[in-house]
C-alpha cells in the first residue's frame, strides 16, 4: 500500500528489503542514496534495522512494535548517527487525534471515583504482538492524564480486523465509550508516507503528534 500510494505524496519507492523474497539487506550499497526507511517489520528486525539504517545516514519512519525493550539502545543509534526518526505505533492520522481525545476523556473520569476504564483492541489473526502498540499507548495517555486507577487491557485476534480500538468508563449505572475503528490499512500508509515526508531533513525522535501538529 505504501508502495501504491508513494506517487501521491511525491516519494519514490527504491526498493523493498524482503529476507524471505531473498532481496539486499539494508547494509547493501544498493541504498546508499535513499533519503528514508520505511519499516513495517517485526521487533527484531528493528533491532538490526535501526541502527544499520542510522549509520548510513537515513532516516527512518518506523511503524513496527513491540520493540520497547530496545528503545534505549535504538534511541543512541539515532542520536549519534544524527538522523531523523518517527517513531509511531500507529500512523493514522485519526488514532493520533482519538489519543488527544482520550487523554481528555482520562482526565475528566479521574476525578469521578467510581468510574473503572478499560481498553480493548481487535486485530486480524495473523498480528503478532498482543496488547497492540495502540493499546499500550491509549493506556500511558490515559495515567498520563491523570487517571490513577486500573486500567484492564485486552485483546481479541480474529479475521482480517484492520484495526479496532475501544476505550471505556463505567460506572455504576451507565457506561461511557469511545472507539477508532480502521476500515483498511491504507490509513497506516498514508500516515507513514507523510511522516518520511516530514522527516527529511530533521534530526532527532519524533512521534506522529509532531508530524501532525498536535499539542502534546
Amino acid at each position: 500500500m505504501v508502495e501504491s500510494l508513494a506517487s501521491e505524496y511525491g516519494c519514490e519507492v527504491a526498493g523493498i528489503v524482503d529476507p524471505a523474497a531473498g532481496t539486499e539487506g539494508v547494509d547493501s550499497e544498493r541504498w546508499q542514496r535513499v533519503d528514508v526507511a520505511i519499516d513495517f517489520s517485526t521487533a527484531e528486525a528493528v533491532r538490526a534495522n535501526i541502527p544499520a539504517l542510522a549509520r548510513r545516514g537515513i532516516s527512518i519512519v518506523l511503524g513496527t512494535t513491540g520493540w520497547g525493550a530496545y528503545e534505549a539502545e535504538l534511541r543512541r543509534a539515532v542520536q549519534e548517527a544524527g538522523i531523523g526518526i518517527v517513531a509511531a505505533p500507529n500512523f493514522s492520522a485519526g488514532v493520533v487525534m482519538f489519543e488527544a481525545i482520550v487523554a481528555r476523556a482520562a482526565r475528566l473520569f479521574a476525578s469521578q471515583p467510581e468510574f473503572g476504564a478499560f481498553v480493548h483492541e481487535t486485530h486480524h489473526a495473523a498480528k503478532k504482538d498482543a496488547p497492540s502498540g495502540t493499546a499500550l499507548l491509549l493506556e500511558r495517555a490515559m495515567k498520563e492524564a491523570g487517571f490513577a486507577r486500573p486500567i484492564d487491557v485486552s485483546s481479541s485476534r480474529v479475521g482480517f480486523v484492520p484495526g479496532t480500538h475501544v476505550v471505556g468508563f463505567d460506572g455504576p449505572a451507565e457506561t461511557v465509550t469511545l472507539t477508532h475503528a480502521a476500515r483498511d490499512r491504507t490509513a497506516f500508509a498514508r500516515g507513514a508516507l507523510a511522516a518520511a515526508q516530514w522527516i527529511r531533513g530533521r534530526q532527532g525522535w519524533y512521534t506522529m503528534k509532531d508530524v501532525l501538529g498536535v499539542e502534546r
